[in-house]
């Protein structure tokens, strides 16, 4: 389980493939303190929830499933990840529960300052998600968009938009996109679970 608050920004090293379409991804840990972390161990790649099968000077290895590369974005070597670790229960939850499940890949429709000056500046970020994401959009809902965790600010559909501040921009890989950028989202398991709870509701309600 996550926070959806970066820890460090790293990049992919190295990608070796397997038969049947898995690979052992190498990542450049660059920034996040791996003084505690061991085999075994659970950390978000760019909002993806990979177990550390190997640990290297400056960084880690994973395994990465055929399935997980079909469904997620981020692995090209030499591509920029947002990196957290798993959340212990005494932690501070400073954003939302991220389960590092991706449900889907969203592509960025606009990115740009709210308004023109310096770099102090907050930017707006408009997604289009996959249309059965849409169910679980609200506006001041949670989603994660590359492992980060963000506030959507309005919804259009499947569009929605969020507002970046500086500080999220200089501690995460956000800063990166650009339009038709694709990106990893995970909804709100809350909206997740409503919306089950809902349905099991009415499909009761009609026997």
């Amino acid at each position: 389980m996550f926070t959806g608050i970066i820890q460090a920004v790293g990049h992919i090293s190295h990608l070796v493939e397997n038969k049947g379409g898995d690979a052992r991804v190498s990542v450049a840990a660059t920034g996040l303190d791996m003084g505690d972390v061991k085999l075994g161990d659970s950390i978000a790649c760019s909002g993806v929830c990979l177990t550390v099968v190997e640990l290297t000077p400056g960084g880690f290895g994973v395994d990465v499933s055929g399935e997980t590369f079909n469904c997620t974005i981020g692995f090209a070597p030499g591509e920029r990840i947002n990196m957290e670790k798993a959340m212990r229960l005494s932690d501070r939850l400073g954003g939302h529960l991220v389960s590092g499940h991706v449900d889907g890949v969203g592509e960025v429709i606009h990115f740009a300052p709210v308004a023109s000056g310096g770099d102090d500046m907050s930017w707006r970020l408009d997604i289009r998600a996959p249309g059965h994401l849409a169910r679980y959009l609200a506006p001041k809902g949670s989603i994660a968009v590359n492992g980060v965790s963000l506030t959507v600010n309005q919804v259009d559909a499947a569009d929605f938009s969020i507002n970046l501040i500086p500080h999220t921009l200089e501690q995460t890989m956000l800063k990166d996109l650009k339009p038709g950028t694709r990106v990893n989202l995970e909804a709100d398991m809350l909206a997740r679970y409503a919306d089950r709870l809902m349905a099991y509701m009415n499909v009761n309600d009609k026997d």
